[in-house]
C-alpha cells in the first residue's frame, strides 16, 4: 500500500487529463505503462511518473478532434484514486468502489439507406452525370467506403431511377403548392434546337411576402413540327395551366422572334374582349355558321389566351448594336470603307488564330492571352472581341499580322476601332445589367435613360468618323423601346422600388405624373373602406336637411399619405413592409424580368445534360433531370432564390 500511496502523489495522478488513461503496470521506479481509453484497442503507452509529456503529445496527435474535458475530481484528496492504483498493481484494499472512467464513444453511427441515396442523387443531378454512374464498379467501391448502417447498400440503376422519379414528383408537388400561394408571377419562354430536336423552355419568377425573389423552371418540353404561332401559344398555355397559373401571370418575356410576337398578339385576352364588344354593339342581322365547318377549322384563334407579352430588352439592345449600327456605318460615306476594311482585317485575325495552333501561340506571346472570337448567339461578343484586339499596341499588332500573313491595320482603321468600342461600351454595360440574374423589371427604364444620356455625352470625344453614331443609337433606343419608355407598368415598377423611387427622373413634370400614377394605382390596390372613422354627431332631421355635406373619399387621403410617406422614407427594400399597398404593387410589377436570360441559362444547362454520349436518353427523362438541376431539387431553400 505504501508503494501505491507513493505513486498516487506522482505527477501522472495529479494531471487534469488523468481520466483518459488507465494504469496498466509499473515498469520501473521512474516509468509506468498506461492504456488510452480513447484509442480503439486501448493503446499501451509508456510514461514517466513525474512527467506527462508523452501522454500530452499522444492526445495532441491522435485525438486532436476530441474536445477534452478536465477531471472534475482532485486525485490528491480522493481516496478512490489510491484504491484504483492499488487494485491495478495487484494489491487489495477495503476502500470504496473505484470511480468509473469517462469514455468517449467514437463509433460512427453510419448513414441510413435514404441518406445514402440522397447523397448520391445530389452528386448525380447537381454534376449532371449519367445515371449509369451508380452501376460503375469504381464508383461503388468509393461508396462502400462511406460508413453506413448494417445492410445498407447503394441500389442498382433501375431502383435508383425509381427513386429519382419519386423525388421529381415530390419537387413538382412542392413547386405547385408554392406557386399556389404566390399572388403574382411572371414567366420567360423560348425554343431551343439541339441534335435535330426542339424544346420549349419556360421559367417562372415571383416575389414572396418577405420580398425575396424566387425562380424555378416549369418545363423544357419537346415540341414537334413547325414553330408556328399557334403551336407556341398552345404549348405556353398548357404549361401555365398545368401549374395553375391562370390569372396570375403578369407577363411572359420572350425574344423578338416573329412567331412569338404573333402568338401573343393574336391570343391576347383583350383582343378577344374587344371583338366581343364590337359584336355586341353592331345592329347587323345575325349570321348563321355551319357548326361542323367551324369545329373542323384548323385555326387556333380564340382556342386559348396568353398573358401580356414583354419583349426581351437584352435582345432589343443587341438588335440596336448590330442591325441599326451596322446599317448606319454601311450607309455613311465617311465610315463605310473604314468600317468594312477594319472588320475584315479583324475577322482574318480571328480566323487565323482559331484555326492554327502556331498562330494562336504567336498571338499569346504578344498579347499574353488568347483572342476572343465573336459568335452570333452571345451578346456583347463582337465588342469584347474587338476590345481584345485594340489592347495590343499598333506597333506590336502589325508585326504580328506580318508573321501570320494577313493585312495590317493602318492608323485610321485602328483609331476607328477604338472609337467604335468607346461608343458601344455603354450598350454592353446596359446588357450586362439587364441580363443579370438579380435584375428585375425595375431596372429597365433607369438603365435605358442612363444609356441614352451616357451615349450622347460621348459625342465631344469622337472624331468625324463616328461623331454621328451616338445620335443613331439614341434614336434607335427611342424607336425600339417606344412602347416601354412610357408604359405604366415600367414606371410603377421603378417608382415602387425604394432604391429608385422618383430620383432617376430629371423632368419635374414627369415626376409629378409618376407620383399621380402611384397615388391612383395605390388607391386601386387599397381595399375598399367605408367611412367608419368619422364621428357621427347627433342632429335633428331639420338640421341635417339645412346643411349640405359632400362625401369625402377617405381612401384617397390615405393613398396620398402612403405615397408621400414612402417617397420621404429610406432606400432599403425592407421599407416596403411599412406600406402594404405599395408593397403589393412592387411584388406585382417587379415579378417580370427585363430579359429572357433565365430561360437561356436553362438551355445552357440542357446542353450539359443532353451530351452526345447521352443522345439515347428519353425526352421526358431529360426534362426531369434538367428541371431537378435548375430548381436544385435536393437543396431548394439555399439555391432557388435570385
Amino acid at each position: 500500500m505504501e508503494r501505491g500511496i507513493e505513486y498516487d502523489r506522482a505527477a501522472f495522478n495529479t494531471w487534469k487529463y488523468r481520466h483518459y488513461f488507465e494504469f496498466d503496470s509499473l515498469k520501473s521506479d521512474k516509468n509506468i505503462s498506461v492504456r488510452c481509453t480513447l484509442c480503439i484497442g486501448r493503446k499501451l503507452i509508456s510514461t514517466s511518473k513525474n512527467s506527462t509529456s508523452n501522454l500530452s503529445k499522444h492526445l495532441a496527435h491522435c485525438h486532436k478532434n476530441v474536445k477534452l474535458t478536465e477531471n472534475p475530481q482532485d486525485p490528491l484528496t480522493d481516496v478512490t484514486a489510491v484504491a484504483t492504483i492499488s487494485t491495478s498493481t495487484g494489491q487489495t484494499s477495503d476502500g470504496p468502489t473505484p470511480a468509473k472512467q469517462v469514455k468517449l464513444d467514437i463509433r460512427a453511427t453510419g448513414l441510413s439507406a435514404a441518406e445514402l441515396k440522397k447523397l448520391v442523387a445530389v452528386y448525380i443531378v447537381e454534376d449532371m452525370l449519367p445515371i449509369s454512374t451508380v452501376d460503375s464498379e469504381s464508383f461503388r467501391r468509393i461508396v462502400e467506403k462511406i460508413p453506413t448502417k448494417s445492410g445498407v447498400k447503394l441500389p442498382q440503376r433501375k431502383s435508383f431511377v425509381g427513386y429519382l422519379e419519386r423525388e421529381y414528383d415530390k419537387m413538382n408537388s412542392n413547386l405547385k403548392a408554392t406557386l399556389e400561394e404566390a399572388e403574382f408571377v411572371s414567366t420567360t419562354a423560348d425554343i431551343w434546337t439541339v441534335n435535330n430536336k426542339s424544346f420549349m423552355g419556360v421559367t417562372v419568377h415571383w416575389i414572396n411576402s418577405t420580398l425575396q425573389r424566387n425562380k424555378a423552371a416549369l418545363a423544357c418540353k419537346r415540341i414537334r413540327g413547325s414553330h408556328t404561332y399557334d403551336v407556341i401559344g398552345a404549348e405556353i398555355e398548357e404549361i401555365h395551366s398545368s401549374y395553375g397559373l391562370q390569372g396570375k401571370v403578369i407577363a411572359t418575356v420572350t425574344d423578338n422572334a416573329s412567331n412569338f410576337a404573333k402568338a401573343f398578339r393574336v391570343c391576347q385576352p383583350c383582343h378577344l374582349e374587344s371583338e366581343s364588344e364590337n359584336e355586341e354593339g353592331d345592329d347587323e342581322e345575325p349570321t348563321f355558321t355551319d357548326v361542323i365547318e367551324a369545329l373542323s377549322a384548323a385555326s387556333g384563334d380564340a382556342q386559348f389566351s396568353l398573358p401580356p407579352h414583354y419583349r426581351c430588352a437584352s435582345h432589343t439592345i443587341n438588335l440596336i448594336s448590330t442591325s441599326n449600327v451596322d446599317k448606319h456605318l454601311n450607309s455613311c460615306a465617311d465610315t463605310k470603307a473604314v468600317y468594312r476594311s477594319s472588320i475584315a482585317k479583324c475577322s482574318a485575325l480571328w480566323t487565323k488564330a482559331s484555326r492554327s495552333t502556331l498562330a494562336s501561340e504567336q498571338v499569346e506571346e504578344v498579347s499574353r492571352r488568347k483572342l476572343m472570337v465573336p459568335t452570333s448567339t452571345r451578346w456583347n461578343s463582337l465588342y469584347e472581341a474587338i476590345s481584345r484586339i485594340i489592347t495590343i499596341p499598333l506597333n506590336e499588332l502589325n508585326p504580328l499580322c506580318v508573321k501570320l500573313g494577313i493585312k495590317c491595320l493602318n492608323e485610321r482603321e485602328y483609331q476607328f476601332l477604338k472609337e467604335y468600342c468607346t461608343v458601344m461600351k455603354p450598350l454592353t454595360v446596359a446588357l450586362d445589367i439587364l441580363q443579370g440574374d438579380e435584375c428585375t423589371y425595375r431596372a429597365l427604364l433607369p438603365t435605358l435613360t442612363s444609356l441614352m444620356s451616357k451615349t450622347l455625352a460621348l459625342k465631344d470625344d469622337l472624331s468625324r468618323m463616328t461623331a454621328s453614331l451616338p445620335d443613331v443609337i439614341v434614336k434607335a433606343i427611342k424607336t425600339r423601346f417606344d412602347a416601354v419608355l412610357d408604359s405604366q407598368e415600367g414606371l410603377l415598377a421603378v417608382a415602387t422600388c425604394p432604391k429608385f423611387k422618383l430620383r432617376w427622373l430629371r423632368d419635374e413634370r414627369r415626376r409629378e405624373y409618376v407620383k399621380e400614377l402611384l397615388i391612383t394605382e395605390c388607391r386601386k390596390a387599397a381595399p375598399a373602406t367605408e367611412n367608419t372613422n368619422v364621428s357621427q354627431i347627433p342632429a335633428s332631421p331639420a338640421e341635417m336637411d339645412f346643411f349640405e355635406f359632400q362625401n369625402q373619399p377617405t381612401e384617397s387621403f390615405s393613398a396620398e399619405k402612403e405615397v408621400t410617406d414612402f417617397l420621404r422614407s429610406g432606400y432599403e427594400l425592407e421599407i416596403l413592409n411599412q406600406f402594404p399597398n405599395l408593397k403589393k404593387m412592387y411584388m406585382k410589377y417587379n415579378s417580370p424580368t427585363p430579359s429572357s436570360a433565365p430561360v437561356e441559362r436553362l438551355f445552357s444547362l440542357g446542353g450539359l445534360v443532353l451530351s452526345p454520349k447521352r443522345n439515347r436518353m428519353s425526352d421526358r427523362r431529360f426534362e426531369k433531370l434538367l428541371l431537378m438541376r435548375y430548381n436544385h431539387c435536393f437543396s431548394p431553400k439555399e439555391n432557388n432564390k435570385t
